[in-house]
């Protein structure tokens, strides 16, 4: 169940987690939020809420994805340059719950124009950089990011990257929180044994470990 009376999801969002080649493999570009306000000083992808004028379903996502590029980055994207990656569902009981869709593009080739109301500045970064400089402490990165971000991990360029994207849609991330005496030690995902049941018994794994720097990520098949 993906939402509740007392925790409905409140509308949706599209983030672009946008690519180029580099001398060390692929770069993602990440934007630096100011350090007051929603995810304070957090590194994000572009993206924000769809609003009405979108329109409804894939394509409307697709137009939100764009726009809010454009605002946020000055890059120009088209609609049909962007490839389905995933799509993140807030815990229940989460504030300003937004089921979020995420999509891989390729840089356009243009600069990056901040707005400075938006962001306060950006990098272009390795995963391996971004990750390696998050579990040092030097950068703030919330868990949909720090997973897209170890998804791409040792992609040697764009046209990997997108490759490993596939045609198979939006992957899917409910995330539940495994709390302990101290606060939420874990962020799991389907296929985690404990996923619905944190009492339950069994050895597969889908979490990502938030309670102490460096973060760490189990996912097992089973």
């Amino acid at each position: 169940m993906d939402e509740t009376p007392e925790s409905p999801l409140v509308g949706e969002a599209a983030t672009v987690v946008v690519l180029r080649d580099g001398a060390e493999g692929v770069e993602v570009l990440l934007l630096e939020r100011p350090h007051s306000g929603s995810f304070a000083g957090a590194w994000v992808f572009p993206g924000g809420k769809v609003d009405p004028e979108d329109g409804d379903g894939e394509a409307g996502l697709r137009r939100a994805a764009v726009r809010e590029t454009l605002e946020e980055t000055g890059l120009v994207l088209e609609p049909t340059g962007l490839f389905p990656l995933s799509h993140w569902i807030p815990p229940i009981g989460a504030p300003k719950r937004l089921r979020t869709w995420f999509f891989l593009a390729g840089h356009p080739g243009a600069d990056v124009v901040l707005n400075p109301g938006e962001h306060v500045g950006c990098e272009w970064m390795t995963p391996e950089a971004a990750l390696e400089r998050h579990g040092a402490g030097g950068v703030v990165l919330v868990p949909p990011t720090w997973v897209t971000l170890h998804r791409l991990l040792g992609a040697r360029g764009v046209d990997e990257a997108l490759a490993r994207a596939g045609g198979d849609g939006f992957e899917r991330y409910f995330s539940h929180p495994l709390r302990g005496d101290d606060g939420v030690r874990a962020v799991m995902w389907s296929g985690d044994a404990q996923y619905e049941d944190a009492s339950a018994v069994g050895d597969a794994r889908h979490r990502l470990w938030i309670d102490a720097l460096p973060w760490r990520y189990e996912h097992s098949k089973v």
